[in-house]
């Protein structure tokens, strides 16, 4: 049965550019829950509407994300991505170009892409979220892994043979994607990589451009980054007005939570090689946790990793008086969970039963959505954590990405 619309609100969260140093401890938050999980950033005001002019036709603005910028040029669009991980932030700009167009003068230290793109190769699954959030699953050609995607159309596509892999990192196979020559490779930016690792594929006139969403300290922050794809494919009315229902439903939700008079305590995640990651007062998932309602140990806690890498005894005081536990790696049980340590079973949330997992949606495969689509959806995480933590709030909605471990 499916969920009712949103309920009305406003709400709370603001983006902040995001820092160096907050890339490894991110990495580690998403290894500790076996992904990343929920948070966001302190201020509320800067969660709350704006009023701006109208968007004209054909084109869209950046509101929220810190990692990119979109200029109009005439027939053009220039497009930059900023690199937080090095010591001074560093841009890469895409002049986009109507396909069949003369290069404009000017814009010289700009690579080129003609628009609107015909087939992508994404090297992530956020990639498969942004071209299904647009319905563009079918430019697809190409992907990191074909075991992380989840989308029906995408899964359709793999079983057909019309998506091949082509492997990440060191594995990346050159041979096989000059081979195909996309119209555009799609990569995750990560600490000390840069596009020089792509200079194959920039030899053989393939553009490169790496995302880094994932960095951004808000969740709305972090779904934006489907403006980047919607540019690319000239579907900027399709990304306002679709993107601009994630954020009045996201807002509307935050309110609803923010006001909550009951704050239940939570504790998140699992410890990963003996190091318990939590998210600071500055990650996205802290956000979501205060948009949520709810008391959090470290919400007034900052790192420049942007997560705090904790022992189980510093852990462990908070998760005995706990009223809930979210995140729990990729465990479907509570036996699941007491096989790995079997303190955990004197943690408040074990004994009264409140624990909440965010592998709901995980298919054959063991791809998990909330990683895919929970990065453009925000508005359906904080509707599952607002009907876990307050589902007095949210009485007809039915648990999307979230589960109830036995």
């Amino acid at each position: 049965m499916p969920n009712p619309p949103l309920p009305p609100g406003r709400a709370g969260g603001a983006p902040l550019f995001f820092l160096v140093g907050r890339a490894f401890a991110l990495l580690g938050l998403l290894l500790a829950s076996a992904g990343p999980g929920l948070a966001q950033r302190p201020a509320p005001a800067a969660s709350a509407p704006t009023t701006s002019a109208p968007l004209l036709r054909g084109r869209t603005t950046v509101s929220f994300a810190k990692g990119f910028t979109i200029a109009y040029a005439g027939r053009c669009k220039v497009l930059t991505i900023l690199s937080p991980f090095e010591q001074k932030t560093t841009a890469t700009r895409y002049l986009l170009v109507p396909r069949g167009t003369a290069r404009p003068p000017g814009y010289a230290d700009a690579l080129l892409v003609e628009t609107p793109i015909r087939t992508l190769v994404g090297l992530s699954s956020m990639h498969v979220a942004l071209t299904d959030f647009l319905g563009a699953d079918d430019i697809l050609v190409g992907l990191g892994s074909l075991k992380y995607a989840s989308a029906p159309r995408v899964r359709q596509r793999i079983a057909a043979g019309q998506i091949l892999e082509v492997g990440q990192g060191k594995e990346l196979n050159n041979e096989q994607l000059i081979t195909q020559h996309p119209d555009l490779v799609m990569a995750t930016g990560w600490p000390g990589e840069s596009l020089t690792r792509f200079q194959t594929l920039a030899a053989a006139g393939i553009p490169v451009m790496i995302n880094s969403e994932w960095v951004e300290t808000t969740p709305l922050g972090r779904a934006e980054w489907v403006k980047v794809l919607a540019v690319l494919l000239n579907k900027e009315d399709l990304v306002n007005q679709k993107f601009g229902q994630v954020v009045r439903d996201y807002q509307r939700l935050a309110a609803l939570g923010r006001k909550a008079t009951r704050r239940p305590r939570v504790v998140v995640g699992l410890p990963f090689k003996d190091v318990w990651h939590v998210p600071d007062a500055d990650s996205y998932l802290a956000q979501f946790l205060r948009d949520a309602g709810t008391t959090y140990a470290w919400d007034k806690v900052k790192s420049p990793q942007g997560s705090l890498a904790l022992s189980f005894e510093t852990v462990a005081p908070v998760a005995l008086t706990a009223e809930y536990w979210l995140q729990t790696g990729s465990a479907n049980s509570k036996a699941e969970i007491t096989a790995q340590d079997a303190r955990y079973a004197a943690f408040g949330p074990y004994k009264t039963g409140r624990l909440y997992n965010n592998n709901r949606r995980t298919n054959a495969q063991g791809s998990n959505d909330y990683w895919e689509s929970g990065a453009v959806r925000p508005d359906r995480v904080l509707a599952d954590l607002i009907k876990i933590l307050h589902p007095e709030l949210l009485p007809t909605w039915q648990l999307y990405y979230y589960q109830l471990l036995r």
